[in-house]
């Protein structure tokens, strides 16, 4: 039995609502199910399909309750929940450069531009609310289309 794909991953913060902002309106994951956990937190998936487990877990802190947080995953001091750590940074493939460009700019959110020398991607760097990088990857035909190569 090998790997097959790539779960999710999480993101523990206090701002629990920016990071929900971020990855819906931004970034165009849609909020589905999630089990009632003892603490708050929401799962993002790609699509209306939520036969997996979601992308992306956000995962809550709740100030006046921390217990059911710590009693499932641990604990974590909040100055630890900031980057990407030892993880440099999170892709996905993508597709609509145009508007993830003008939704990226109508936010206000800075980001880097690349393209990637012989293997036909363009590449989006931008950060989200917890200060984790995340790269989105685009045909080089898009880029080319935009005046971007």
């Amino acid at each position: 039995m090998g790997i097959r794909k790539l779960g999710h991953y999480s993101i523990r913060t206090p701002d629990l609502e920016a990071s929900r902002r971020f990855y819906t309106s931004i970034l165009g994951f849609k909020e589905g199910f999630r089990p009632p956990f003892k603490f708050p937190g929401i799962w993002l998936y790609k699509g209306e399909d939520e036969a997996d487990f979601g992308v992306v877990h956000i995962i809550g802190i709740d100030r006046s309750n921390p217990q059911g947080l710590k009693d499932y995953l641990g604990d974590k001091s909040e100055s630890d929940l900031v980057g990407t750590g030892v993880v440099d940074h999170v892709a996905f493939l993508a597709d609509g450069l145009a508007d993830m460009r003008v939704r990226l700019r109508d936010a206000d959110l800075p980001f880097t531009e690349r393209i990637v020398p012989s293997l036909g991607l363009y590449q989006v760097f931008v950060k989200d609310p917890s200060n984790v990088t995340i790269e989105l990857n685009y045909p080089a035909e898009e880029a080319k289309a935009l005046g971007l190569s």
